[in-house]
């Protein structure tokens, strides 16, 4: 069974959706650095570390491939491929290690991890097919595998090899867990389907999944964890009206709110508690549109809000933030979708 090259979790860079910006918008809190490309017109912020460092993926000069980057010292590099066409850059430790996936000359897709300039495969659960999510500071790597039973498991990579970390009971169309971010300590998050066929967010220690439930609703899913163990992820109110982004702490999950939308998913997590994501706006739009925030002392806040009026931006996507409060994502410019970095003022 293949996996589609860029799922739900990616998040693809080929759909945009562009909304107004109210006039409005004040406080100049960010600056906002465009991350540029790799010689095409698209690019995608997934991760940012201590120092700085940013990984992604941009579409490449003279094709429509798409290849994972690093942006250190104001520059781009190309990461390139396991053989194949295309690589992601979704997760980077302190130390500049990244992890994603490439495809393979056969078209196939394995899970990388990228340091000092050598991308390597690490294999997968049994099958053709495995992702890197999210890499720690010892380098250990959480992501999702085809197993040799074909099925999508969720998996730990540590000391050049991968653990199966099981599931919470349930499985639809080969579809079981995916581990999306992981801590310091090697405890990771993500979600698995139960038996009944909902999915719910996961918490992944010392040989033990625990589910962590939802804010009244049928579904959840985890993103991202920090060293304190707090995690940010969506999950789905009473009645599955809508689905907002949580803070998960100390066994309870929090609500944070809205931007007048009825959906958010909080993607990342730094040391001080502060998440970002994506949350739905108020539009006229036919389509769901999204703007990224930033959660802290208690409140959501459009970013969009937080930049220079007459920057020219639309932040559509918030997807990583490090101790510095420096933040990542995905956002358009003069009609093509880029990688921003926003550093505070």
């Amino acid at each position: 069974m293949k996996r589609p090259l860029m799922g739900s979790l990616e998040i693809l860079f080929l759909l945009v959706l562009v909304t107004t910006i109210p006039s409005a918008a004040v406080a100049q809190t960010y600056t906002v650095t465009d991350l540029g490309v790799l010689g095409g017109t698209e690019s995608a912020a997934y991760g940012i570390n201590n120092a700085g460092q940013i990984c992604g993926f941009s579409s490449v000069s003279g094709s429509t491939n798409i290849h994972a980057f690093i942006y250190s010292g104001g520059k781009l590099t190309d990461l390139g491929t396991l053989g194949g066409e295309y690589s992601l850059g979704l997760g980077i430790n302190d130390t500049g290690q990244i992890t994603g996936y490439s495809t393979l000359a056969d078209g196939s897709y394995r899970a990388f991890v990228y340091s000092n300039g050598t991308m390597t495969n690490i294999g997968t659960l049994g099958a053709n097919y495995s992702s890197g999510y999210a890499i720690n500071h010892a380098g250990q790597v959480a992501g999702s595998s085809i197993t040799s039973t074909n099925m999508w498991h969720a998996f730990l990579y540590t000391n050049n090899s991968m653990t199966d970390l099981g599931t919470l009971g349930g499985n639809v169309a080969g579809w079981t867990t995916e581990a999306t971010g992981i801590n310091t300590s090697g405890t990771a998050v993500g979600y698995s389907y139960l038996a009944n066929g909902n999915f719910h967010g996961f918490l992944y220690a010392k040989g033990k999944m625990t589910d962590l439930g939802t804010l009244g609703g049928s579904y959840s899913q985890a993103y991202g964890i920090n060293d304190a163990g707090q995690i940010t992820g969506t999950a789905y109110l009473k009645g599955n009206t809508g689905a907002h982004a949580f803070l998960y702490s100390n066994g309870k999950m929090t609500d944070l709110g809205s931007l007048g939308g009825a959906y958010g998913t909080g993607y990342a997590i730094n040391s001080s508690g502060v998440v970002v994501g994506q949350a739905e706006v108020r539009s006229s739009s036919p389509y769901i549109v999204y703007h990224a925030f930033i959660y802290e002392g208690g409140k959501m806040k459009d970013l969009n809000r937080l930049i220079p009026r007459g920057s020219g931006w639309l932040l559509t996507q918030a997807t990583g933030i490090n101790d510095s409060g420096q933040i990542v994502g995905i956002g358009t410019i003069k009609g093509n979708q880029h990688g921003f970095l926003l550093t505070p003022q």
